[in-house]
Formats: C-alpha cells, structure tokens, sequence
C-alpha cells in the first residue's frame, strides 16, 4: 500500500459546527508528515505564517493543534479555562488514563504535587550526582575502545532507566516489560481513536498491575526508596488513598522509562553533526552546565494536550467545552517569535523561551532529575569521548506521538582520540 493510500485510510471526524473551515489543516500528531526528515523538521514545517494560531484537525478523533509559542504556554499556564481533565490524544484514548496528579487541576492536584516535590526537589536530586555519575561512566567506559556504539539503544535507552529503578529500588529485569507499556501509551497503535483508545487502556492498567503488590508491600515501612517516600506520605494530612497511590506511582515509572530517553537522544544526533558546538563546551565547564537548558530548548520531545474547560471564546476562536487543544512543545522552542534563530543551539543564549518541562501547576516534577542527566552525560561522554560523528549512512528513526522518539543513532570516534 502506497503512503497516500495509508494516509487516506486515516479516520477523520466531521467538523463540528463552530469550527470555521478557514482552521481546518491536516495535521496527525502520530504520523506527522515528513518525520522521515526528523520529528522537529516535520513539526516545524507546520508553523508557517498562513497556519492559525489555533488550527483544527480531523484526524486523532478531531483535535485543536496550537501552533504558536506564546499561545502553547498560555494554554499550559491557565487550568481554570484549560483544564488537565484529559491529557492525551485521541480523546477516547486520554478518558482511560488513570496516572495522577497530572489528570487533575488545582486545589485537587497541589498536594500531590507537593508530595512529588519532597522526593525530586533540588537538593534530594544533588545528593544523588555521584550516583548518576557512576551510572553513566559504568555505559561509556566499555564503548570508548570499540570506537563506535548506536547511542540510542546502548547508551540513552539505559542510563536514565538504570538511574530511575535504582531510585525506585527495582530490578532492571523489570525494565522490558515496562517500556513496552510506556511505548503503548506515549505512541499507541491502532487504526482508529477506538483502537487506540484500547492500546493505551491496557498499558496504564499493565502499569497499575505492575505497581499495586509493590505499593502493598511498602506501605508503612520506613523504606528511603522514591516509591516508599510517596505510598508513605499524606495528602492533606491523611493517607493516600490506594487507587491514587497507583495512579501516582505508574506515572513515576512512565516518566523515568521515556522522556529523559528520547530527549538524549536527539540532543546526539545534532552533537554529532555539528562538531563545533562540541567543541565550544569541551573546555568549558561553565557553558556546559548553563547551555544544558539551551539543549531542552532546542529538543523538546512531549505533545500532550488540555482539554477547554467551558465555552469561551480565545483569541477570537469559539472554544466548546469538551474541545481539546494539543500543545506541541516543539512549536515553542522553535518559534521564532520566542527564540531569535530557533534552529541554532546557541550554548550562550539568555533565558531559553520554551515549554520543554510544560509550564504553570504542571510544570514537570521530574525537571531536576532530567537536567542532571542531561549535564552529566554531556560531561562524562565529551571526558571520554571529545570528538564524534553519526557513522556514515546513518539513517535515524524518528517516532512521534505523546512523547516522541529516534531509534538508530551510530555512532563513531577515532579510539585512539578518546580517553
């Protein structure tokens, strides 16, 4: 079967009737056109001046797409209009996600935030940089004789993994399982919202499964563990309650098993094809550590989604309540208007503009933890292996989805240059 042939047996849902026709582009948020060129290129090329602000498409169960920087941390900023009900697509689908606190708005979810807090804050994130350290010298070690690796498989779908378990005490044996339900909600298979909807239903439940005789087993005990901290503390002063415990602790697994992973990812193909800006943090200590944001910037990798919360009119747009409004984080760090010359990863540039970590009451609990990955793999890796390039012929494979992917990064150094 031909891609048009593929692409016109897509869903599509009838327009509703506030929706004028003007807004109406053709955009799948799980097959973007052109991602064979790479995810950012493909969502990028959607951000053209005649493209709304707000642009609605049928496909995904029939979806509102912002397309703009500023409007995309708008939506995130303002729970009371756009509401954290339902936040993933298609909306079928986001109806069978259970994982709290990030399906609730204020007052309901600030507890429970707050409980996140005490165990990914900045100063319980520090006391584990030698930790994290050692996992990543423990990848890069083996590989730096050999003169080549595919970084993506052996190095960043590993590390953050091995960094995450090692907080949550548990086994790496696990991991398998566990990433196959993260691939299952964050890119999830079907033909239709029903059959996605499906997929992604019996991945959250593989999750809850998964954690319910462990949430059992450590509740009441005096555990140090990242679950033990969170089963053990209170909302509101009392205990929380199982089932939010579960949902809780399945959005931990899904969040240490597929975003940190991808986002590293990315970040290495364009290290490895621009050499120079390799070379700009290689003596540099200082630059690396403040361009690290520069880099959440320049490759954000999450496109979820609110949902209005009653009727409005936006930007001159009549919003229904119901509607939902997929926010591409991508379109903000790439949005010229946010960031001059977006494409260029510029290690010196003041206050990076990007919704990389969401923003508002859902700004990303797990923030500090990723950018510690993030500057402690640029450290250890250019340590070992300052200079690098993707293998001739290098055909990466780029996903996209709720969180997108790239599998197939090769890389290749001279052994006799490394460290």
């Amino acid at each position: 079967m031909t891609q048009a042939a593929v692409a016109d047996s897509r869903v599509r849902a009838a327009r509703p009737a506030h929706v004028p026709e003007a807004l109406v582009r053709d955009i799948d948020m799980y097959a973007i056109d052109g991602i064979e060129n790479g995810f950012h290129e493909a969502w990028k090329a959607i951000q053209t001046p005649d493209t709304p602000e707000l642009a609605w498409t049928p496909l995904t169960g029939g979806h509102w797409v912002a397309t703009r920087g500023e409007v995309i941390k708008e939506i995130y900023s303002d729970p009371s209009r756009f509401s954290s009900q339902i936040i993933f697509l298609p909306k079928e689908a986001g109806e069978k996600y259970g994982m709290v606190p990030t399906r609730m708005d204020p007052p309901e979810h600030t507890p429970y935030r707050k409980l996140l807090d005490t165990g990914l804050n900045p100063a319980q994130i520090r006391k584990m940089e030698d930790q994290v350290r050692q996992a990543a010298a423990d990848l890069i070690e083996p590989m730096v004789a050999r003169g080549q690796c595919d970084f993506a498989a052996e190095y960043a779908n590993v590390f953050p993994v091995k960094v995450f378990m090692a907080m949550a005490d548990l086994p790496m044996s696990d991991v398998p399982k566990l990433a196959v339900f993260a691939q299952d909600m964050t890119r999830p298979a079907g033909n239709s919202p029903e059959e996605m909807a499906a997929t992604l239903d019996a991945a959250n439940k593989g999750f809850d499964a998964y954690v319910d005789p462990i949430i059992r087993e450590r509740r009441g005990k005096d555990g140090t563990d990242l679950i033990s901290v969170m089963v053990n503390g209170t909302i509101n002063g009392e205990p929380m309650p199982h089932d939010k415990a579960v949902g809780l602790i399945s959005l931990l697994l899904l969040g240490g098993l597929d975003t940190v992973v991808n986002f590293l990812s990315f970040a290495m193909i364009y290290l490895a094809r621009h050499p120079e800006k390799v070379a700009e943090i290689r003596d540099d200590e200082l630059k690396l550590r403040r361009g690290v944001e520069e880099l959440f910037r320049r490759f954000p990798v999450v496109s979820d989604a609110r949902m209005v919360a009653t009727d409005l009119t936006y930007r001159g747009i009549e919003l229904r309540r119901g509607d939902m409004i997929l926010l591409p984080t991508a379109l903000h760090g790439l949005d010229p208007d946010e960031n001059e010359d977006p494409w260029n990863l510029d290690w010196d540039r003041k206050a990076p503009q990007h919704s990389t970590f969401a923003a508002g009451p859902h700004r990303c609990a797990g923030l500090h933890l990723a950018r510690l990955e993030a500057t402690v793999t640029l450290q250890e890796w250019i340590r070992r292996i300052p200079e690098f390039s993707l293998a001739p012929g290098a055909n990466p494979v780029y996903h996209s989805g709720i969180v997108a992917a790239v599998e197939n990064v090769p890389l290749i150094w001279d052994p006799g240059k490394a460290a």
